[in-house]
């Protein structure tokens, strides 16, 4: 079918400018399918069709020259030794270089070689390649610059019942999990459909976490193995003892029996520093520590009594809540308590009153937070109460530093492993301190509020620029501080090394000011009370004679007042029956006289 349109047009109109307006569609023409092609039409829903949105780019192919690789072999001697002699054999070795230290062009060999040695080394002296000239000016800028912190990530509890993140633990090997232990604290108070698990996070996947472990109850605290990250220890509500594998799975690859087991929450759990990199120790607020082997957790391998008295007798031990153990001091560990005490134990002691060294006490309520400064071991922190203190082993009646007291309460806290002079603090009201004693004693050096709930536990990261912090309602934060918190600034060991020394003095002064006055007191007491005794001795039948006298004569005195005071009263009115009442009020004042007078005749 041929198609023929005809435009017409006025010869007035050519080349003139288009004037275009909006009209209404009008349809041209209809071309009807052809039936025959209509039946084999197929309909397609949903339609899917892939398209790339990419730039176009060309490919070229050359040929280049193929690279070709050859295997040799070389012969190596340990040290360059001959092949008959040993280098392991200490004899061997020294009657060989005895034999080539007489040979005539031995020296000669060593004063060419030392020419081309001094060479180098003065080049090297010149100018070092691999060395850093400005690492002071590089540290200033930094000290210079404005504190900061903020929020890289939250981990939110996935449960619907929310609890409290209790502990962090940071992965051992290059920190890029976070492990989180889950309870509810409150006594009594915990859902009975809330769940028991926690879990471990992966930093960089927030929505979901890698793993979860399920406990037989709720875990309080949680710990990574220093020597082997897959395995991880946790001390559960109950007072069990609970150990997982990573590579098992999420159930408990050993736990401890009930029987002897903690009775209350295991709020501190800790590895020690062992050749087997098994062996752990745990406390609990029923006044207990025990030591573990994971090998064999039927039963503890050791168990020590917090009883300050060192008696060994568990109804007078102070609840413990938290723990510190320092590798260095493989021997020493220290534990705060519920009664704000902090007791110092040796482990490797033979009796029990040796084991328990000293204690330190300052706190008003429990201690939650316990570790040493990673710089300078004598001196720890505590967390309790409203605020944090600093203390010094040699300095045992008094902290040598102390914040001051919050509105809030102080929940936990740790020293920065970067730097010697700073350390974290959480609190009630949702609050991060930050703390440089070196650049200011009396306020944080920056306060970072997170979260409108409380804040329940705090774990800094290894390299100092990352500190992860739970709450109440299981969201744990992850904040990243700046360069000038977790940088070692120039001469800060020298400046904290001398305030902590300054201030251990300064405490020493005062303690031996304090004792002192004490002796002096109990003196002057004792010889009161000596003086007291022997007055008493000489004069007690005296005494005793005197104070009859004085008791009779207030008798007497008080009964003659009364007595004039009744008869002033009597005769201003007569009684109905005719018979004044001084009368009868005098007869009585006569009696009452006579009564009292009766015992003193005697």
């Amino acid at each position: 079918m041929e198609i023929v349109y005809v435009y017409v047009k006025n010869r007035s109109e050519f080349g003139k400018q288009c004037n275009f307006s909006d009209r209404q569609a009008e349809l041209s023409i209809d071309i009807p399918p052809n039936p025959e092609l209509m039946e084999q039409f197929v309909i397609r829903d949903p339609v899917d069709t892939g398209i790339q949105c990419s730039y176009d780019m060309s490919e070229h192919e050359v040929n280049t020259e193929r690279f070709e690789m050859e295997t040799r072999g070389i012969n190596h001697l340990e040290g360059g030794w001959p092949k008959d002699v040993n280098p392991q054999e200490l004899e061997q070795t020294i009657r060989f270089r005895k034999k080539v230290e007489k040979d005539e062009n031995y020296i000669n060999a060593i004063m060419q070689l030392g020419y081309v040695m001094e060479h180098c080394i003065k080049q090297n002296n010149a100018i070092d390649i691999y060395g850093e000239y400005f690492d002071e000016e590089d540290e200033v800028e930094v000290s210079d610059e404005v504190l900061s912190a903020k929020t890289i990530n939250v981990f939110r509890d996935p449960h619907e019942i929310k609890r409290t993140a209790t502990h962090l633990s940071w992965h051992p090997d290059a920190n890029r999990k976070l492990a989180v232990a889950y309870s509810c604290l409150d006594f009594q108070r915990a859902d009975v459909n809330m769940s028991y698990d926690s879990f471990i996070w992966d930093l960089e996947n927030p929505n979901k976490p890698e793993l979860i472990l399920k406990p037989s109850s709720p875990l309080v605290t949680l710990e990574y193995n220093p020597k082997d990250s897959h395995v991880l220890i946790g001390g559960c509500y109950n007072g069990q003892i609970a150990c997982w594998d990573t590579r098992k799975g999420s159930l408990v690859a050993e736990l401890s029996t009930i029987e002897f087991s903690h009775r209350d929450p295991v709020f501190g759990a800790l590895w020690l520093q062992s050749k087997t990199g098994t062996e752990c120790f745990s406390a609990s607020t029923d006044g207990q520590v025990m030591w573990w082997d994971i090998r064999k957790m039927n039963e503890p391998t050791e168990v020590l009594i917090m009883d300050v008295s060192r008696k060994g007798v568990l109804e007078n031990a102070l609840g413990a809540i938290s723990l510190e153990f320092e590798p260095t001091m493989p021997t020493k560990f220290m534990v705060g308590t519920e009664q704000g005490v902090v007791i110092s134990c040796n482990r490797k002691a033979k009796t029990i009153a040796e084991k328990i060294v000293c204690t330190f006490s300052g706190h008003h309520g429990p201690i939650y937070a316990l570790q040493r400064n990673p710089f300078y071991p004598k001196n720890f922190l505590t967390v309790g109460d409203w605020t944090a203190r600093i203390w010094s082993e040699e300095s045992r009646e008094s902290c040598i530093m102390w914040t001051k007291y919050h509105m809030a309460y102080v929940t936990d806290g740790a020293w920065s492993p970067q730097r010697p002079a700073v350390f974290f603090t959480t609190k009630m009201d949702g609050t991060v301190d930050i703390w440089d004693f070196v650049f200011k004693q009396s306020d944080p050096a920056l306060s970072l509020k997170v979260c409108d709930e409380a804040l329940f536990s705090l774990k800094v990261q290894d390299n100092g620029c990352f500190l992860a912090c739970g709450s109440r309602l299981g969201t744990v934060t992850l904040l990243e501080v700046s360069p000038g918190l977790c940088t070692l600034q120039r001469n800060e060991k020298n400046a904290a090394s001398s305030i902590f020394e300054r201030e251990t003095r300064r405490e020493k002064i005062l303690e031996a000011r304090h004792r002192e006055m004490r002796l002096k007191e109990k003196g002057k007491t004792e010889v009161r009370e000596e003086e007291g005794e022997g007055e008493v001795k000489i004069n007690q039948e005296e005494l005793l004679a005197l104070t009859e006298k004085e008791f009779f004569d207030i008798i007497n005195s008080e009964t003659k007042r009364k007595g004039a005071t009744l008869k002033k009263a009597g005769s201003k009115r007569d009684d109905e029956d005719g018979k004044s009442l001084n009368e009868e009020d005098e007869i009585e004042y006569n009696e009452r006289q006579e009564e009292a007078e009766e015992p003193a005749k005697e």
